[in-house]
């Protein structure tokens, strides 16, 4: 028997343009608990925040749990489901000969956040009325337009000519 907590966690993340300011949100369900998870960076990509968001989620667990990851994302669905990260990871961190991963900060973050938990990821259409990607992508929009945004380092390290541009000064 599986003495594991059942949670279900549901992501979203989201760009004002791509890089520009992005944001996730994140619902958390165990029983009739919830609890709701957002930040925003200053300049990043919609996949970055797409896997952050996840990250978040899983990193809020405070012990071993059965998890049920909804995104609406099919870069993360894909990547966690289909075998891309570990085989990025056992090539290191390339994608083919010539192209390296990338994200691979947040994929290695993201699998340490799996560890010690059973984690299952499902795909789920997103704008299409589903209660709690909705709730999820208000609360990443609300988490981009906040004032005073962080920078995301890694991406600024990653893509250095578009992450110093003048206006996000």
């Amino acid at each position: 028997m599986n003495d594991r907590k059942k949670v279900t966690i549901y992501t979203d993340g989201g760009c004002l343009g791509n890089p520009g300011p992005g944001g996730y949100g994140v619902v958390l369900r165990y029983g009739p608990h919830e609890k709701r998870l957002s930040a925003g960076f200053r300049r990043t990509t919609n996949n970055r925040m797409e896997i952050m968001a996840a990250i978040a989620g899983l990193e809020a667990l405070k012990g071993p749990c059965r998890v049920t990851l909804y995104s609406d994302s099919k870069y993360l669905v894909d990547a966690m489901t289909l075998g891309w990260v570990t085989r990025w990871k056992a090539n290191g961190w390339r994608r083919n000969k010539k192209d390296m991963a990338v994200n691979i900060d947040l994929w290695e973050r993201l699998l340490e956040a799996c560890r010690g938990h059973e984690v299952r990821f499902e795909w789920v259409k997103g704008h299409a009325g589903h209660p709690e990607n909705e709730t999820c992508d208000t609360l990443a929009n609300q988490a981009a337009t906040r004032p005073d945004l962080p920078p995301d380092e890694a991406y600024g390290r990653a893509f250095p000519k578009t992450a110093s541009r003048r206006d996000d000064l």
